[in-house]
């Protein structure tokens, strides 16, 4: 648990310094993030990160991309990989987010995807 409190300070900061910018920001994670790890391991939700998850509104489209590899950072097994890609679906869903699918592509090709779509 105390891995999962590291992580919502680190979150909650980053996302209380973005409220400070102008123009479009994009996380890689955010809050609600904890709440689905917390509830893939059978934690318990903590009532600070549930009050900070419904606080902190991000925007209601998150990209995503199922891309599933190992590397030095990434170390999950598939199976691990895919019950985290459920456990998220889940809650951005439950918390009101359109899932929306980035291409299978380069990383350029899905940067100009994100962007064509923040400019609708």
């Amino acid at each position: 648990m105390a891995y999962a409190e590291r992580m919502f300070v680190r979150d909650l900061r980053v996302y209380e310094d973005a409220q400070a910018l102008s123009g479009p920001v994009i996380f890689d994670r955010g809050i609600p993030d904890i709440m689905g790890y917390l509830t893939l391991c059978g934690l318990p939700l903590p009532p600070h990160v549930a009050a900070a998850t419904k606080a902190a509104r991000y925007n209601a489209r998150v990209y995503w991309d199922e891309i599933f590899t190992q590397d030095y950072e990434r170390k999950q097994t598939r199976a691990e990989a895919e019950a985290t890609c459920a456990v998220m679906r889940e809650t951005y869903t439950a918390l009101g987010s359109q899932i929306t699918e980035l291409p299978r592509a380069d990383i350029a090709t899905r940067a100009n995807f994100v962007c064509a779509q923040l400019a609708n």
